[in-house]
């Protein structure tokens, strides 16, 4: 069913981009998106019409298509190259991986593997479980903290969707009692996945996006492509060199409402860099937020003084579930974690405005709000 809800806000993020693009033809530089902002005016709009004038914004542009509700798009800079038939190859690629990966698809591996919950093994691609096994190494490193099978938890906040509400304490238990990675069993000669008790469910959300870049890089390698930037809901990947230099991504400050709203800038070339904060996605309640990325131990919005990670590194999947992995994880435990996995930075940044990272990081990352204060 259309969301419009969702529509919206991932539109808003959409408009907001096509301005960031626009800048980075001039200076390479991009921003960190967010996978929701704050809902738009929708009075007077029939939910058809809005579809189709969002779908019609974004097939007027190009290289922009829909995935697990959030917007990719691909700027690739080459001269040259049939950028409509790469583009092509790209949107099929996303549409595949999406039918395979998506909780709102029912045909979909992931909606089998939750259909059988306790009931039967599901044999899927080998897509699919190179996800699930990547997940579950996230969730013994994290000692649960990442877990997939939080999707009962995911859909019971609602968070970013039209059903969006404090659930009940008997509610959240209820949920919680669905969430234990170990008891995902997977086949490695057979890919089959199966959860070992009816009622529990997965979702790929943290894990899927950074896939589906590395995906998208397999595809501008084959194509010859040297220098395009994807942009997947906020996670970046910078692929190549613009004019023989470094891209410069500029990050979000995490405290501010505009998008464009820069902290610093991070030079950068073959990297992914992905974000997790408070700002992507939330509502508010008498007076209290809840963000979208909830504690496994208690079922509620993680509150720990961070308010944003992002991890830089060469594969986007790793990024992607890093930066949920060490925002749930805290600042000191975060650190340790990067600073013992290789070719792999982070930064953090906590609600008192101080910016800490990882020493590889120190000397590629230039300061550009007085606000702020790295420490050392």
């Amino acid at each position: 069913m259309f969301n419009k809800k969702s529509f919206l806000k991932v539109l808003s993020v959409f408009l907001c981009f096509l301005c960031l693009v626009a800048c980075s033809t001039n200076s390479g530089q991009i921003s960190q998106g967010e996978n929701g902002s704050n809902g738009a005016n929708t009075s007077g709009s029939n939910d058809k019409e809005v579809e189709k004038e969002i779908e019609d914004k974004i097939k007027s542009m190009g290289g922009q298509f829909f995935f697990l509700n959030s917007i990719l798009t691909l700027d690739i800079y080459d001269e040259g190259l049939d950028k409509a038939k790469i583009n092509q190859e790209v949107e099929d690629r996303v549409r595949e991986l999406e039918n395979k990966m998506s909780t709102k698809i029912a045909t979909s591996e992931v909606s089998k593997i939750n259909e059988s919950a306790g009931i039967d093994k599901v044999t899927v691609s080998d897509d699919t479980f190179t996800v699930i096994k990547e997940a579950l190494k996230y969730g013994k490193i994290s000692q649960g903290k990442f877990d997939i099978t939080v999707g009962n938890l995911v859909d019971l906040w609602g968070i970013g969707t039209e059903n969006e509400r404090v659930p009940s304490k008997e509610e959240i238990q209820k949920s919680l009692a669905t969430v234990d990675y170990n008891k995902i069993e997977i086949d490695e000669n057979n890919k089959t996945v199966y959860l070992k008790e009816k009622g529990m469910k997965i979702d790929l959300g943290a894990i899927a996006k950074g896939y589906v870049a590395d995906e998208i890089v397999k595809i501008l390698e084959k194509n010859g492509v040297k220098s395009a930037i994807i942009n997947l809901g906020g996670n970046v990947y910078v692929y190549g060199s613009k004019g023989g230099k470094n891209f410069k991504i500029g990050i979000r400050n995490p405290l501010a409402a505009d998008p464009n709203d820069y902290l610093g800038i991070y030079q950068s070339q073959n990297e992914s860099v992905v974000t997790s904060g408070v700002y992507e996605r939330f509502f508010e309640k008498d007076g209290k937020r809840y963000h979208h990325i909830l504690s496994t131990s208690d079922g509620y919005p993680i509150d720990n003084n961070l308010i944003s990670t992002s991890i830089i590194t060469k594969n986007s999947m790793d990024a992607d579930a890093l930066s949920t992995t060490t925002f749930a994880l805290g600042l000191e435990d975060g650190l340790k974690l990067i600073e013992n996995t290789p070719n792999t930075e982070a930064m953090f940044i906590t609600s008192d405005k101080k910016i800490y990272m990882t020493s590889g990081l120190k000397d590629k990352f230039e300061l550009k709000n007085s606000e702020f204060t790295i420490e050392k």
